[in-house]
């Protein structure tokens, strides 16, 4: 089984998106969370050590995360990738973005 951690600032549409989008795929357990204080979801350092993979939405998140997280993050691959936060929950061309980038990353 393999973990997957989506996160964005808020966890309103993207990270849920993601999550929403890959939590039926066999062999993947997904969730979502967001990096900033007013995110529905918070992440929290026990949310990145459960994670094989982690996902943020872009770049500023990956540099957030590795100040707020640096001990949870030794040996973790943290995959930006690059979506702007100009999206609606499951708005059909966020859903395209992530079904072409995720999927090459998870083995």
């Amino acid at each position: 089984m393999q973990k997957i951690l989506f996160l964005c600032s808020k966890n309103r549409l993207r990270s849920p998106t993601a999550e929403a989008v890959f939590s039926d795929v066999e062999g993947w357990e997904v969730c979502s969370a967001g990096i900033s204080n007013e995110a529905e979801v918070h992440v929290s350092s026990e949310d990145i050590e459960w994670a094989d993979y982690v996902f943020v939405m872009e770049k500023s998140h990956k540099r957030k995360l590795a100040n707020q997280f640096p001990r949870a993050l030794k040996r973790k691959n943290i995959v930006s990738l690059d979506i702007p936060d100009e999206f609606e929950y499951m708005e059909e061309k966020l859903v395209e973005i992530l079904k072409s980038r995720v999927p090459g990353h998870v083995r």
